[in-house]
């Protein structure tokens, strides 16, 4: 078994959100070979509209597969994950995991029956959180906060730019007003800014986020093809870099490999404006 490759998971998002999401793949199933892409050339998604995300995803979903096959797909974007995966199952056999707020298991955790659901203001007009809210969490009252500055404040950690706490104090008030004990991080972005939001929101018990239930999806699709035992294997030793190959539609990030690192996601290689012409490579090593 040691002789056969890894299996491989193409993890998708706007921008470095879907990090979040990739690192804990990556702490479930260590020996998973993933590729991150990143369409921070069209970041946000939030203010486009659906057309546009649809066939920005799919394209350069089906450009990646290309040339990383891969066994399983994440779209570790909420505002993606609401509109692209039918257009993505249809266009690929390849298995696709989305992004649910974890409403559910949120609502088995709350003690007061009071919760909080932080996401963009895209996600939280959308009908299906309506749908969500309904159907596992009717007995709570779930106060939501859309506030379009928590998404850039994750991104510029990327450079070391610091949260800024008053404004984040500031936007969390109507969580603080509805005494709420559990908080459904609704963004991938949000688990970057776990602990400036644990500071404005002491009282707050738990904070629930969906990348321990995606990790877990993940591996019971791989465990259907057999993969598993390669996918827990601990095959990555000191100095390995998980990710084979991080894809920035736009330019890379500064201090993009330094962050990754950091979540102990160091990337092999870093390619920047794919896929174009002539897109930037860059070997870790060099960097």
């Amino acid at each position: 078994m040691s002789g056969q490759a890894p299996p491989r998971v193409l993890v998708f998002d706007s921008g470095v959100g879907g990090l979040s999401v990739a690192a804990c793949i990556h702490r479930y199933l260590p020996g998973l070979e993933i590729v991150y892409l990143a369409d921070n050339a069209g970041f946000p998604y939030g203010d486009k509209s659906e057309t546009v995300v649809i066939d920005r995803c799919c394209t350069l979903i089906a450009r990646a597969l290309q040339l990383y096959p891969s066994d399983v797909i994440v779209v570790a974007c909420n505002t993606a994950s609401t509109v692209v995966l039918p257009h993505l199952r249809a266009m690929t056999p390849v298995p696709v995991v989305g992004v649910v707020p974890a409403i559910k298991p949120a609502a088995a955790k709350t003690v007061n029956r009071r919760m909080g659901l932080l996401a963009t203001p895209a996600t939280v007009r959308r009908p299906y959180l309506d749908r969500l809210i309904e159907e596992f969490a009717g007995d709570c009252k779930v106060e939501r906060i859309g506030h379009p500055g928590l998404v850039r404040w994750a991104e510029d950690l990327v450079s070391g730019r610091e949260v800024p706490l008053a404004e984040l104090q500031v936007a969390m008030q109507p969580f603080r007003d509805a005494d709420v004990d559990t908080v459904v991080l609704g963004c991938t972005h949000y688990p970057l800014l776990l602990e400036s939001l644990k500071q404005t929101l002491p009282s707050v018990r738990f904070w629930v986020d969906s990348g321990e239930a995606i990790a877990r999806r993940v591996a019971w699709l791989l465990e259907q093809k057999g993969q598993l035992a390669l996918a827990e294997g601990q095959t990555c030793g000191a100095g390995d870099h998980p990710v084979m190959s991080a894809l920035f539609s736009g330019s890379a990030p500064k201090g993009i490999i330094t962050f990754m690192t950091g979540l102990g996601l160091a990337p092999r290689l870093l390619n920047e404006d794919w896929p174009g012409d002539a897109p930037g490579v860059t070997a870790i090593g060099s960097v």
